[in-house]
């Protein structure tokens, strides 16, 4: 037998492995044990990695992204919210970090109180395009160094200030690591040096900090934060199918999604967005999961003037109030599921609201050219016939303000390749990874979208 890869996503709730051929990139077996943070995640890891490796194989590496802990907290700080702060934001969201903090603007004390309170993993310091005022910036660079907060940062502003400022953190103890700017330009977004300095910053000073395992061993096999993983999981299928694509993964904490779309030329140039357009990109919806968040799936169905029936009504307080709940009957965790998706998916096309409730939304996107849309997610990958189900919250939602997929096919990732392919392709092995997501092309699909 060929040697293997063992590809393993270490979740809050699921530890999921899958065993990859080396040589050719067949899926060769894939299994999931619940995560054991309660002793040393390395426990079920090693369960999992175990179940999915054919008997005899030999192992040739594993290869673990992980969300385990509450994955990577990122908080951001621009020069204003409509411009840097934002570009910042989408680049945080591309490196698979969860933003739980948002600052622009003059900072006060009480600006660095609320941001240790929020308590990030990282810090994205963004301001100003290349060669622009570099005054705020600047200023955000000393408030840091003065608060007291030693948590990595990760510059990613006007580069003619990033020797200066790189220079000022080091000496107050804070770990920093300058990158391209990630607007160097007004409408020019950039973020992926931002997103690969968030991922090594993730490897070496956040996995090991959290203190997941007692060993050194997981820290030296994580490879990069699960959606990071994920997104180049996506990126590679959309290469792989030609057309524009979005994925939808409902969890049981948040629902991400994740969408590849061909750039629009007349939202180029002089009708350019100011901090740019994502063409790539990931948006998380904390709000929306069907265990430890169910309640927040009815709150949003309700303002959306979305049905939630008294069953999941109930279902939701019963899921939000044991997470670890096993349905043996998937209908309401289908409901649930269902609703999480239209929603997560209207939100991921009207756009984010960076800086306040009151800012307005930016960075909308047009779904109607989408031609493949993915589900994943533990029940969307239990439930028979997941693929219609999604078609019907995704495909048939013409009420939420936003334009759907309109001529899509629709399947489910029911043997989990995305993570594991991401993993592959980060690691120089596209081939194996193109091979591996090869299946999802040639369907069982669900009928197509549209009226």
């Amino acid at each position: 037998m060929n040697a293997v890869l063992v590809c393993v996503d270490v979740g809050s709730t699921y530890t999921k492995a899958a065993a990859v051929d080396a040589d050719t990139g067949d899926l060769l077996g894939t299994a999931s044990h619940p995560t054991t943070l309660a002793s040393d995640v390395m426990d079920g890891l090693r369960a999992a990695a175990d179940a999915a490796t054919p008997r005899g194989a030999a192992v040739a590496d594993t290869l673990v992204c992980s969300s385990a802990g509450g994955g990577l907290r990122l908080a951001v700080i621009g020069n204003e919210p409509l411009v840097t702060a934002r570009a910042a934001y989408r680049a945080g969201l591309s490196a698979g970090a969860r933003v739980v903090d948002v600052r622009a603007g003059s900072l006060t004390a009480a600006d660095y109180t609320g941001l240790a309170a929020a308590r990030p993993d990282v810090i994205l310091l963004a301001g100003g395009t290349d060669g622009g005022d570099d005054t705020v910036l600047r200023a955000h660079a000393a408030g840091l160094a003065a608060s007291g907060l030693r948590t990595p940062v990760v510059f990613a502003g006007n580069r003619h200030a990033r020797d200066e400022v790189t220079a000022l953190l080091t000496a107050a103890g804070v770990p920093v690591t300058g990158v391209a700017n990630v607007l160097p330009r007004i409408g020019v977004l950039d973020p992926a040096p931002a997103r690969t300095a968030l991922r090594e910053v993730f490897l070496r000073h956040v996995i090991a900090g959290k203190h997941l395992s007692a060993g050194p061993d997981f820290a030296r096999m994580v490879a990069a934060a699960t959606p990071d993983a994920v997104l180049t999981g996506v990126e590679a299928l959309a290469d792989l199918a030609g057309e524009d694509l979005l994925v939808v993964d409902v969890g049981g904490a948040t629902t991400d999604v994740y969408s590849v779309l061909t750039p629009d030329a007349e939202l180029q140039g002089p009708r350019a967005e100011v901090a740019g357009t994502a063409w790539r990109s990931r948006t998380v919806e904390g709000d929306l999961g069907v265990r430890h968040t169910a309640a927040g799936v009815i709150e949003a169905a309700d303002e959306e003037d979305l049905p939630a029936s008294p069953r999941l009504r109930d279902a939701a307080r019963l899921r939000a109030a044991d997470p670890g709940l096993r349905a043996d009957d998937l209908a309401d965790d289908a409901g649930l599921t269902a609703l999480a998706a239209r929603i997560a998916v209207r939100r991921h096309a009207r756009g984010e609201r960076v800086g306040g409730p009151t800012e307005p939304l930016r960075g909308g996107k047009d779904l109607a050219a989408v031609g493949l849309v993915i589900g994943s997610g533990g029940v969307l990958r239990r439930r028979p016939g997941a693929a219609a189900l999604l078609r019907e919250a995704v495909g048939a939602d013409t009420s939420g303000g936003v334009r759907p997929p309109q001529d899509a096919r629709f399947a489910i990732d029911a043997d989990y390749r995305l993570a594991p392919a991401g993993l592959l392709a980060a690691r120089d092995r596209r081939d194996l990874a193109e091979r591996l997501l090869a299946p999802l092309l040639l369907g069982p699909w669900s009928t197509r979208s549209g009226p």
